[in-house]
């Protein structure tokens, strides 16, 4: 059974969302501000989590950050703010997925279900990537540079993956897109770019990865 933790101020979302998800069969705990929220994620181990942005105590978007140094449990953020760079600044602490309240509790269900089919998929394969000084243990999704492990976040671990496993091969940005998020994502976020920009960052030497303008990215 997954287990999902559903941190969420407003008491009449939290029933529902967690109402619906315990009915699909998840198994749910409820934290109403950030501090326990955070404090819960660090504390135990979660499939997935559900993150309100405007919390009290401390809000998602530190706790996202202080949860990415240390975990890498895929986070999908919840929030009544819908401009692009509240969606950007998400992404770039490390949220895995975004959705503007008020949202359908379907659509939310199928974000759930392919991020999780993502990251089991991801898990199953039981082979080692390597590019460089680059090394992924796919089965224990493990990274590490330099005999050094790299903390990266779900989508930033997807991502790095597509690019190894296709060495040499420019992918654009639409395949990226296709392969990591699964659905279309508003073309003004420029999702991949950012994650890009963040991967990079992480990395000790990010020329590996090279833009190809007007189309995506390749590692070689």
């Amino acid at each position: 059974m997954y287990k999902i933790l559903l941190i969420e101020d407003e008491e009449n979302i939290a029933s529902f969302v967690r109402m619906e998800l315990e009915y699909e069969g998840y198994k749910v705990e409820v934290c109403d501000d950030g501090v326990k929220g955070f404090e819960e994620a660090l504390e135990n181990d979660y499939n997935l989590i559900l993150l309100d942005l405007m919390l009290p105590k401390l809000n998602g978007l530190e706790v996202c950050r202080r949860l990415r140094k240390v975990k890498n449990t895929p986070i999908i953020m919840l929030t009544a703010r819908d401009s692009v760079m509240d969606k950007v600044s998400g992404l770039q602490i490390g949220a895995d997925d975004y959705i503007s309240k008020p949202f359908a509790i379907e659509e939310l269900l199928a974000r759930i279900e392919a991020l999780l089919r993502r990251v089991n998929e991801i898990k199953q394969v039981s082979n080692k990537l390597k590019f460089k000084d680059i090394k992924i243990d796919l089965e224990a999704r493990i990274v590490e540079q330099d005999n050094e492990e790299v903390v990266l976040t779900a989508k930033e671990y997807e991502l790095l993956v597509q690019l190894l496993k296709n060495q040499n091969k420019v992918l654009s940005r639409d395949n990226l897109l296709e392969n990591i998020w699964g659905y279309d994502y508003e073309a003004e976020t420029n999702v991949v770019d950012v994650y890009i920009r963040h991967l990079r960052s992480k990395l000790k030497n990010d020329g590996y990865i090279q833009t190809i303008r007007g189309i995506g990215y390749v590692i070689r």
